[in-house]
């Protein structure tokens, strides 16, 4: 008996007009405001650190990371470091860090696909110098166009660059280029032109190149990358990009020659 009471009124419930459940039914809440801010962090393993395609562990594997944060009104700012050993490597200082701390403001050129970019970067390598050595830590303003998958970057130092003297204002050109193929494939490509001032003949003048495939697993990505540079490969004559391997050991080590990368990235 009382079973089927109460049913009937479960069935009667139910049946009530839809204006009366509406009437007697709370207000939704109005949904939250989207943050301006975003956070990001990033963690990856490369087979070797090559930066504008210079090797910086010599040959070593690095451990890479860092941290982003962005507001909606197109300024940014973040941090990100890597092992190293080439100040070590040329006798400069004991140094086994880079530090890179960065910030700017992008935005797009109204609803086009074009858009821009401009910051400052410093490079920091804590640790202390050998008598004699030109501070290494570095300061480049920089400027981008973008437009959908290209990238044009032009950088130029007010400092000295990366431990050479005399050589504020140096500069690099870059074009680079990121490619989704769909399915959580991508590729991309990269020349770059670097110009160091006041250098004896210009010797450390050079251009790169990288060539890459890269996948997205869902619990990060993977990338394989061939790098080079026409910087020379010989280490016979003391040319400018060759590094010892060792500490007490001759600069028999050609930094500049082309290399395979392999990288795994996890942001979250």
């Amino acid at each position: 008996m009382r079973k089927s009471l109460l049913a009937v009124a479960v069935a009667g419930a139910f049946a009530l007009p839809v204006s009366v459940m509406a009437a007697d039914a709370p207000a939704a809440a109005p949904a939250a405001p989207a943050s301006p801010h975003t956070f990001t962090g990033n963690v990856g393993f490369a087979t070797e650190y090559l930066y504008r395609g210079i090797a910086q562990t010599a040959g070593k594997p690095a451990l890479q990371g860092g941290f982003d944060y962005s507001h909606a009104s197109g300024l940014y700012a973040g941090v990100w470091g890597s092992n190293i050993s080439w100040l070590e490597n040329m006798g400069m200082s004991g140094a086994s860090l880079e530090i890179d701390v960065y910030g700017g403001y992008k935005a797009a050129f109204g609803a086009s696909d074009f858009g821009y970019d401009i910051g400052v970067l410093t490079y920091n390598y804590p640790g202390s110098l050998v008598s004699g050595a030109t501070n290494p830590d570095t300061t480049e303003l920089y400027g981008a166009l973008t437009w959908k998958f290209l990238t044009l970057k032009y950088s130029q130092s007010t400092s000295n660059l990366f431990g050479n003297a005399n050589s504020k204002n140096s500069s690099y050109l870059e074009l680079n280029a990121a490619y989704d193929l769909g399915d959580g494939w991508g590729v991309t490509g990269h020349v770059g032109s670097q110009k160091i001032k006041k250098v004896p003949g210009s010797v450390g003048d050079y251009s790169d190149y990288k060539l890459g495939v890269t996948k997205d697993l869902g619990f990060g990505v993977v990338g394989l990358a061939v790098s080079g540079t026409d910087a020379k490969d010989s280490c016979g004559s003391g040319e400018f990009y060759c590094f010892q391997q060792r500490p007490a050991g001759a600069f028999d080590y050609s930094a500049g020659k082309t290399k395979a990368v392999l990288s795994f990235t996890k942001t979250f």
